[in-house]
């Protein structure tokens, strides 16, 4: 396999990249010049130095001395409210819109239904270590409305329930504001400040 053909096949790993979008990044590329190609290439490879992963929620964040990010380590966020999100990019929409002030956990993925080892899939001894040092007041589902994300809100609640029973934690999820098929990275402002205010 060239060259080409083989870098198209390292874009196509990317979330919803399909073969045609892989093959228009290659061809992007080769319209670079060398300075810019061994920029990008330096970030690349920098980028697993520069960042690290927050002992407290699990985000990637700027690597500092600290262990945890400046958002767990912020003594006037609501330490009471604890939003759970898939990945990354969900917390960065919900930080954007500015109608949020508790903490957050990064689950690193979602359950597929039917999965046989949903362990493997989602962060269930973190989250279940990060719930019992901290016992918030509220826990927030704020998964993807699809079939994935609502099969995974369904889980972690089963999850938390049977293993903190008397612990009379508030269990909610997003509003109806987001219509079926939404994914939070890809939701207005106003859209997720009403799901939050409309949560259940």
């Amino acid at each position: 396999m060239d060259s080409l053909h083989k870098l198209a096949e390292y874009f196509r790993e990317f979330p919803g990249i399909g073969p045609r979008q892989a093959r228009r990044f290659v061809y992007f590329l080769l319209t670079r010049n060398s300075s810019h190609l061994e920029d990008m290439a330096r970030l690349i490879l920098d980028i697993k130095k520069s960042i690290r992963i927050c002992s407290s929620c699990f985000r990637f964040y700027p690597e500092g001395k600290a262990d945890v990010c400046l958002i767990c380590s912020d003594k006037n966020r609501d330490s009471g409210q604890l939003m759970i999100v898939s990945r990354d990019v969900d917390f960065e929409s919900i930080e954007k819109s500015h109608v949020y002030n508790g903490l957050y956990f990064i689950l690193g993925g979602t359950i597929p239904i039917l999965e046989k080892e949903p362990e493997k899939k989602v962060r269930l001894k973190e989250l279940k270590d990060k719930i019992k040092s901290n016992t918030p007041k509220e826990i927030i589902l704020s998964l993807n409305i699809t079939a994935e994300g609502e099969n995974t809100a369904e889980f972690i609640r089963q999850f938390i329930t049977s293993n903190f029973p008397d612990s009379n934690i508030k269990i909610s999820i997003l509003g109806r504001g987001l219509s079926t098929g939404s994914e939070l990275e890809y939701v207005d402002a106003e859209t997720i400040k009403s799901a939050l205010e409309n949560r259940s």
